[in-house]
């Protein structure tokens, strides 16, 4: 059996006994008799020419081998089933489908509002918007996961094509009785004695700001790290620490919350956010579509 040949329901069935550690339950959860589910389970060792499981009065353990496939088989079957939803919106009359990976800035602060406006034109299209950080934005439109993604300017971005989405700046965020109230604009540099709240460690803020921190020679006071820019807000609120936030943030959440900010004169407080996808294959029509969209706002 070469690996062409192997078919989803057999896959289901190698995921389920790698799952349950048993033939039997196995075949109960994937409603196969269980003399078929062994039959499948040999023919696929037989084709492959490799050991799977190990048998034993425990029941079935993968092997190295059995290990492997599971990784692929798993994916495999998300891939298939992701079709499979793709396909039926399009028989009920949905024209496309987007896979989409931005940043948490991108998200928080300018896809909504694009979107919408997006969609006024593009009714019958759907976007499936995964948030990642930069690295993994890259990685993700590298591989194939997804066609477009929006991801800092200062990632490596390899050979995707790349052009300006936004252009912010970062600014930090305190409470209005905080000593560097007032004290701006500021460098990083000056900031570094207080306690800060940080992103998550994957964040090209956080990254950005390590570097800056390593680059004045004084360690980085990270209080905490928090998911999101609204945790953030929410703990500068609590009198935790200050944090690095971009502008639009602040415009979104920390005048609400009756927050205050002061500029950073680093030349990194500047940023653009780009808009990637790989320029070695045509991207699909609705994909394209978004792309146009998303360009003539840049």
């Amino acid at each position: 059996m070469s690996i062409d040949r192997i078919s989803l329901t057999t896959l289901r069935l190698f995921v389920a006994v790698a799952e349950e550690g048993s033939l039997t339950r196995a075949a109960e959860r994937e409603a196969i008799a269980t003399s078929a589910a062994s039959r499948r389970l040999n023919d696929l060792e037989s084709g492959l020419d490799v050991a799977l499981f190990t048998r034993n009065s425990r029941g079935m353990q993968l092997t190295l081998a059995g290990e492997s496939l599971l990784q692929h088989a798993r994916r495999m079957l998300l891939a298939a089933s992701a079709l499979s939803s793709e396909l039926l919106e399009y028989r009920r009359g949905i024209r496309g489908h987007i896979r989409m990976l931005a940043n948490l800035s991108a998200i928080v602060a300018y896809l909504p509002e694009e979107l919408e406006q997006f969609f006024l034109t593009h009714p019958d299209l759907r976007i499936e918007l995964e948030e990642r950080p930069t690295g993994g934005v890259v990685r993700g439109i590298q591989e194939g996961w997804a066609e477009i993604g929006v991801c800092s300017g200062d990632g490596e971005l390899g050979e995707l094509t790349a052009v300006t989405f936004r252009r912010d700046r970062l600014v930090m965020l305190m409470r209005p009785d905080h000593p560097l109230a007032g004290s701006g604009p500021l460098a990083f540099a000056d900031t570094l004695p207080f306690d800060q709240i940080a992103l998550h460690a994957e964040s090209s803020i956080f990254t950005r700001s390590q570097m800056a921190a390593r680059d004045a020679g004084r360690p980085l006071r990270r209080r905490i790290h928090v998911p999101g820019f609204d945790a953030i807000c929410r703990t500068v609120q609590a009198g935790l620490g200050i944090g690095v936030v971009p502008e639009p943030v602040f415009a979104l959440f920390g005048r609400a919350m009756q927050l205050h900010v002061e500029a950073l004169t680093d030349a990194w407080a500047q940023r653009e956010l780009k808009l990637v996808w790989r320029g070695d294959r045509p991207l699909s029509t609705a994909a394209q579509q978004l792309v146009d969209h998303l360009r003539l706002k840049a």
